[in-house]
C-alpha cells in the first residue's frame, strides 16, 4: 500500500473509502516533481450561504459574505444542468435600490464582502449595467466592503464598466466544447466567445476568478481540457473547480454522475497546468461517498481550496504534510481577499498546527427518518 493511501486509513472518517489505488499512486508520484508558489498551502473554506458544520469545521456567520440574485431566481436561459436552482438560495435584490438597502444592512451585521450574481438572457449576459452606478456608491461608502461578480459573457466594455463601478473579484464560467455549449446551454455561442469574455475580463485591474463545471456536457467530461488550455493562456488570478449536480436536471435530458477517478485525474491536471495558480475546489458536488473521494483527490492532487470540506480531509491534509488554514468565508471571495494581500490578520484564517480528530459520523435524531402512520 503506498504511503497516501496508508495516510487515508488513518483518518477514522475515511478508513472505508475505496479510493483508486492507481490515481492515487499517480497523483502521490507527480507531487514529488511538482514546483510553484501554489503547490503546498490548502485552505479549507466554510461559506456563509449555505450551512455547514462538519466535525472538524464549524459554520461561520451567517452574513459574512451573502450571495445575491439581482433576478431572485429568475433565468431566462434555463440550462439543462441548473434551471436557475443554484439561484435559488440567493438572497433577491431586484432593483439597484434593493442593493443599496441590503449593503446598508450587510454592513451593518459585520460583512466583510458580497457576492453578486443573477440570471441570464438568452445570450448568456447577465444585465448588472443598471446595478452600476449604485455597485459604486456602495463601494465609495464601504470601500472595504470586498465585491465579486459572477458573469455571464462579457465584452470588454462591460469589463471596463465593472471595473469602474469598483468590482473586487470578477468570476464567469469558462466552456470549452462547443457541443456543451449549444446542447446544454442552448446557446448561439462559440468556445472563442467565452475565451473573448476571459481574456476582456483580465485585461482590467479586477481580480479574475474562472470556474470550471467538471461534466458539465451531461456528466460526460467533453471540454474540460479545452477550458484548462484557456485558462492557462490567460492566467487569471485563481480557478475555481465544481462538479456537475445531476440532481437539478430535467427527466427528459438526464445527466449521469462522472466517476470521483475522473474528477480527481482532473484536479491533478489542473494543478500541473497551473503551478502558480491558486486552483480550488468549490461549493457545488455531488454528495454521500462521491463527495468524500471527490475531496480526497482534491486534496492529494494539490487543490488550494475546499469549500464544505467533508468530513476527515483536514486530517488527511496534515498527514500528508499541507500548509492547512481555515477560512469562514466563500471561496471565490478569499481568492480575492488573497491576492488584494488583505489575509494578513484580516481575513479570519486560522492556521491548523494539529492533526484534528475525525471520527465516523454518527446517527442523530435529525438524520432518522419520520414515519407517520396512514
Amino acid at each position: 500500500m503506498s504511503a497516501w493511501l496508508e495516510a487515508v486509513k488513518r483518518v477514522e472518517a475515511l478508513e472505508d473509502l475505496d479510493l483508486n489505488r492507481a490515481l492515487v499512486a499517480e497523483m502521490e508520484s507527480r507531487w514529488a516533481g511538482l514546483k510553484g508558489s501554489q503547490t503546498g498551502p490548502v485552505n479549507f473554506y466554510t461559506p456563509s450561504f449555505k450551512h455547514h458544520e462538519t466535525s472538524e469545521v464549524s459554520a461561520c456567520g451567517k452574513n459574512a459574505f451573502p450571495a445575491i440574485s439581482i433576478t431572485g431566481g429568475d433565468c431566462k436561459l434555463q440550462c439543462d444542468h441548473c434551471k436557475a436552482k443554484i439561484l435559488e438560495p440567493m438572497i433577491p435584490a431586484r432593483t439597484p435600490e434593493d442593493l443599496a438597502r441590503l449593503a446598508d444592512e450587510f454592513v451593518a451585521d459585520g460583512a466583510r464582502g458580497m457576492l453578486l450574481s443573477g440570471g441570464s438572457d438568452h445570450r448568456n449576459v447577465v444585465h448588472y449595467e443598471p446595478y452600476f452606478p449604485t455597485i459604486r456608491k456602495i463601494k465609495d461608502q464601504y470601500p472595504h466592503l470586498q465585491i465579486a461578480m459572477h458573469t455571464g459573457l462579457a465584452t470588454p466594455e462591460f469589463a471596463r464598466g465593472m471595473e469602474d463601478a469598483g468590482v473586487d473579484v470578477a468570476m464567469m464560467d469558462v466552456i470549452g466544447s462547443q457541443d456543451t455549449i449549444t446542447q446544454v446551454y442552448h446557446l448561439k455561442r462559440s468556445v472563442d466567445e467565452f475565451e473573448a469574455s476571459l481574456e476582456a475580463l483580465v485585461a482590467t485591474r479586477m481580480k479574475v476568478v474562472p470556474h470550471v463545471v467538471i461534466g458539465l456536457h451531461y456528466g460526460k467530461l467533453l471540454g474540460e481540457w479545452n477550458a484548462l488550455d484557456i485558462v492557462r493562456r490567460h492566467q487569471p488570478d485563481a480557478l475555481v473547480l465544481v462538479v456537475i449536480m445531476p440532481h437539478y436536471a430535467p427527466a427528459s435530458r438526464p445527466f449521469a454522475t462522472p466517476s470521483s477517478a475522473e474528477v480527481g485525474k482532473y484536479f491533478m491536471d489542473c494543478r500541473e497546468a497551473l503551478p502558480d495558480t491558486p486552483v480550488l475546489l468549490g461549493c457545488a458536488r455531488p454528495a454521500g461517498v462521491h463527495r468524500l473521494e471527490t475531496d480526497a483527490y482534491a486534496v492529494m492532487a494539490g487543490l488550494n481550496g475546499v469549500a464544505f470540506p467533508s468530513d476527515g480531509m483536514l486530517a488527511l491534509a496534515k498527514h500528508l504534510d499541507r500548509d492547512v488554514r481555515v477560512t469562514p468565508s466563500c471561496c471565490s471571495m478569499v481568492v480575492g481577499e488573497e491576492v488584494l494581500a488583505l489575509t494578513d490578520g484580516q481575513s479570519g484564517s486560522i492556521k491548523l498546527d494539529h492533526i484534528p480528530a475525525a471520527p465516523k459520523r454518527r446517527a442523530s435524531i435529525r438524520d432518522i427518518p419520520i414515519v407517520v402512520a396512514g
